[in-house]
């Protein structure tokens, strides 16, 4: 049952990544890289990872994408116009083709064991988290703030000057 909602999931989490890159719409590729987070917070979910699928969902889908989509929507649609396709694609393509053999080839030749899953204590995850890992955190978001408040300042001072 597990190995059927981990292909679920999975397929969820390829889908969104493939709607990532080949959406020509930027809105279409935040809502997709949001079905990769949720897709994701499944993954995690199997792994008996509760608390990390909580936090994937509720800090890169929910904040990572919102602050996204506050980013576009500040953006001037004209500074889109002259974008067209890269050049380079092909190349690409030959090295993402090339490191998914590198990792498929890694897979199958290693020599897997299957060990009991077990949970995380939540308690003892968040006694470590508010205890040694406070400060980081908060140091985050006053930087994902700053971010923010940056955009609108030049929002707002590019707009000034365009009237």
């Amino acid at each position: 049952m597990s190995v059927l909602f981990f292909a679920i999931a999975a397929f969820i989490v390829i889908c969104g990544g493939i709607g990532v890159v080949a959406a020509r719409n930027i809105v279409y590729a935040a809502l997709s890289l949001l079905a990769v987070m949720v897709g994701t917070a499944g993954i995690f979910l199997i792994g008996l990872a509760e608390f990390l699928a909580l936090v994937q969902l509720l800090i890169y889908g929910g904040a990572v994408v919102i602050v996204i989509l506050f980013a576009l929507m500040l953006t001037r649609i004209q500074d889109f116009e002259f974008l067209s396709a890269n050049k380079h694609w092909p190349l690409a393509l030959i090295v993402s083709i090339s490191f998914l053999v590198l990792f498929l080839i890694s897979i199958l030749m290693n020599k897997r064991t299957i060990t009991e899953m077990s949970g995380v204590d939540i308690s003892e995850l968040g006694l470590t988290l508010f205890a040694d890992w406070a400060i980081p955190f908060e140091l985050a978001s006053l930087v994902l703030l700053i971010a923010l408040i940056g955009a609108v300042v030049v929002v707002r001072r590019d707009n000034e000057e365009n009237r």
